[in-house]
């Protein structure tokens, strides 16, 4: 199981080389997992009680993120985005970067990081002409859309999962990690003020042609924005007040734009109509994506009912004399390697939530490991599911963000740690 669980991950860091997609990888890693689990020996009906326990918890992480990249789609086809685009007028290279810096921390706490760069890169098509240029903020947009995501409950699928599993809760979230996921981004930001000079060549303004194929008017442009992204924000709200899982304040949210958007192109035809509806924007979905949560996941909780992970977390302790600080840093950096998902997965079956002191709910522990695995993936482009996302879309090299990017990345991770580390000692 650990020899198949090993090569299914080299096959997802090498998804370019081996030009294999990642999701296809971890379907077969997740299936293989559970196959080699039933042929161990252990009584069947066991082996199918955990796997259906395991699906559970799986399944309202993979409706959540279907939910909350149906919206933003919604969004994007609407032209919804145009309303930032519009006001950024600067073409300031520092300048540039703190206000598309900054957009990006605070929308990827309120969508999600992987959605938040999809949005940004199209941004930056929009605003940026140079492809190298181009490059270089998106590898920025990449560390704060990890930054952002890591102190929201929504804004990063690890933190997600910890909050869903209910290892922290909503408020601990935001008022513990707000600070130094800020210092993870601001830290690159202060270098580069320093280092870069000059203007940026913005590109020729068009419209596209789904611009004129599919016209929206301000007021639904606007409309659909603002209820996307109060949608999004309410999920955190709905599961406060009702304690239902977060999945279903989502589904809920997607009902409600859904049928508003069905209100407001009602009078359409329905070839026009279609591209504006859920049932278009559906296929523009990444539902590889999801696929590949599906398997990866699997994986891991076949690992974990198999005991391998209770094996791993004493072998972690008695490496780092038990230190909660040192292995949330190992775990971080371990994400940039590989995807950060399936570590924190591994780390909730490693680790049970206790009743009191650092493994408790909203513990010491669980704070750390949100950070650093939200924030560790940044070190490498392939780290992340927000650099995986824009690596396709531009195209970025591995070994040029490795140059350009990983050192400032590193960075602000170290000053991040450095200053959580420092409020608990307060």
């Amino acid at each position: 199981m650990i020899a198949v669980f090993v090569l299914g991950y080299l096959a997802i860091a090498l998804e370019h080389p081996f030009k294999i997609d990642k999701a296809a990888s971890a379907l077969i890693t997740g299936v293989l997992v559970w196959t080699l689990f039933v042929m161990s020996g252990v009584d069947q009906h066991v082996i199918e009680e955990e796997l259906f326990h395991h699906l559970s918890e799986i399944s309202s992480i993979l409706f959540f993120l279907l939910g909350a990249m149906t919206i933003v789609e919604l969004i994007d086809a609407h032209e919804g985005f145009a309303i930032i685009t519009d006001k950024i007028t600067t073409r300031n290279r520092v300048k540039l970067l703190w206000i598309l810096s900054t957009l990006t921390f605070f929308f990827s706490a309120a969508l999600d990081n992987l959605t938040t760069t999809i949005v940004m890169i199209s941004l930056l098509r929009k605003l940026i002409d140079d492809k190298y240029d181009r490059w270089f903020f998106a590898g920025i947009v990449v560390v704060a859309a990890n930054a952002g995501g890591a102190w929201s409950p929504i804004g990063d699928v690890t933190t997600t999962m910890l909050w869903i599993g209910g290892q922290l809760t909503t408020m601990t979230i935001i008022k513990t990690l707000i600070i130094p996921s800020l210092v993870a981004m601001l830290v690159p930001l202060v270098v580069l003020s320093f280092t870069m000079k000059g203007e940026v060549v913005r590109p020729n303004k068009m419209k596209s042609l789904e611009h004129y194929i599919n016209p929206t008017t301000s007021l639904q442009r606007n409309l659909v924005f603002f209820l996307g992204v109060a949608g999004l924000l309410f999920v955190p709200v709905f599961k406060t007040l009702t304690h239902l899982p977060p999945f279903m304040g989502m589904m809920l949210s997607l009902g409600v734009l859904w049928t508003v958007t069905e209100v407001i192109h009602r009078s359409k035809n329905k070839e026009d109509k279609s591209q504006l509806s859920v049932i278009g924007v559906l296929r523009k979905v990444d539902t590889a994506s999801v696929l590949f949560f599906l398997g990866i996941l699997l994986a891991v909780a076949g690992l974990q009912s198999a005991g391998h992970l209770a094996v791993m977390a004493n072998n972690l302790n008695d490496w780092f004399g038990g230190d909660i600080y040192a292995i949330n840093i190992v775990i971080g950096l371990l994400s940039a390697l590989v995807d950060n998902v399936p570590l924190v997965a591994g780390s909730m079956g490693m680790y049970e939530v206790a009743a009191v002191g650092d493994f408790a709910q909203d513990g010491t522990f669980w704070q750390f490991l949100a950070f650093c695995a939200g924030t560790g993936g940044s070190a490498l482009i392939i780290g992340s599911a927000a650099g995986v996302a824009a690596m396709g879309l531009e195209k970025i090299d591995f070994v040029w963000y490795l140059k350009k990017i990983s050192i400032l990345a590193l960075l602000g991770y170290f000053a991040g740690a450095g200053t959580y580390i420092l409020m608990q000692s307060l």
